[in-house]
């Protein structure tokens, strides 16, 4: 197959970031030629300026619209591109030297429609991103949902690392109009369509999260509020592994209410649980303060991710609306058909 390569990056009031992920696609080791599809969703600071730097090393689209969100924003770029297999990457990613070398042989070795790759915390993040970082990609977390060979389940690619062929993209129609959880309702629906996904695990990004603990849990917050529409929509991906992080907390908190009472066994487990992580974080981060500060990043998503999660649990079962009535924020609207 003749793969033709189509970067697709939506984009919101971040030029800075921008320039970053340009400059990251200018030093590709890689001889082919690649489009760069830029879409400004409705932003009031624009990448134009930014861009204009970079128009004569890279072959770069520039869209401007309203901002209807970054799941139909990738859907323009990716009727606007003139590749016929799309990579699509959130803004505040940063690409290693070998991403794109790595894609394209791992393309030409052993197609296939839709890949996913990891992320990781470059040198330069601070502890917060380090740590959050961790919290969201490791194993002791997240079950290597993110890109590991350990991941439970079937892999599910992730929207700030993707790729997906032209032919995936009109069958399935892109991506939904949620959000979070634009990614997995994709993947479910490729799925559906007798597609396979794949990790490419060493097709990683550098991502960097821009967010303080405040932003990160209400992010996770989403994520639980997301995972049972999901299972609404998709009965068949529903899994008990996405009750852990309610379970977790719920039976921290009785740990507790039993330690005031002298039963301090079912805490020691937990305490066994976050040495595990401060220990595991130590090793790969080679740094204490952010092995204790992962410790703490998994304590704010468990708990954001499970109280999101039981509270649209319940509601969603028990009640007699939709989604997008009971969760508005979760949905964009202003969606539109473009040639």
């Amino acid at each position: 197959m003749d793969i033709k390569l189509s970067f697709i990056i939506p984009v919101f009031n971040r030029p800075d970031e921008v320039d970053e992920l340009l400059q990251s696609l200018v030093e590709q080791d890689f001889d082919g030629e690649f489009e760069v599809v830029i879409i400004e969703d409705g932003s009031t600071e624009t990448s134009e300026g930014v861009i204009g730097r970079y128009i004569e090393q890279l072959s770069i689209s520039y869209y401007q619209k309203e901002n209807t969100g970054p799941g139909d924003s990738r859907n323009y770029g990716m009727k606007k591109a003139k590749g016929n297999y799309f990579i699509v990457l959130d803004s505040d990613c940063v690409l290693p030297s070998h991403y794109l070398n790595t894609v394209y042989k791992s393309l030409q070795n052993d197609f296939v429609h839709c890949f996913g790759g990891p992320d990781a915390a470059h040198s330069s993040f601070t502890t917060v991103q380090k740590a959050i970082n961790y919290a969201m990609t490791s194993f002791l977390t997240t079950g290597g949902i993110r890109g590991k060979k350990r991941a439970i389940g079937k892999f599910q690619p992730r929207s700030f690392n993707m790729g997906i062929s032209r032919e995936a993209f009109e069958k399935t129609g892109g991506f939904g109009n949620i959000h979070p959880g634009e990614d997995p309702d994709l993947t479910f629906r490729i799925w559906k369509m007798g597609y396979e996904t794949r990790l490419f695990e060493n097709a990683h990004v550098f991502h960097k999260r821009r967010i303080d603990w405040g932003k990160y849990f209400k992010q996770v917050n989403k994520f639980g509020m997301v995972r049972p529409i999901l299972n609404k929509w998709h009965p068949e991906t529903a899994k008990l592994t996405y009750w852990f992080p309610t379970i977790f907390m719920i039976g921290l908190l009785v740990s507790l209410c039993l330690s005031s009472i002298g039963i301090f066994w079912p805490l020691y487990l937990y305490g066994l649980y976050f040495i595990l992580v401060f220990v595991d974080s130590a090793i790969k981060n080679k740094s204490l303060p952010v092995a204790f500060l992962s410790v703490f990043a998994c304590v704010v998503q468990f708990t954001g991710y499970g109280l999101g999660f039981i509270k649209s649990t319940i509601l969603v079962n028990f009640s007699n609306q939709e989604p997008e009535q009971l969760f508005p924020k979760l949905f964009f609207k202003n969606l539109q058909k473009r040639d």
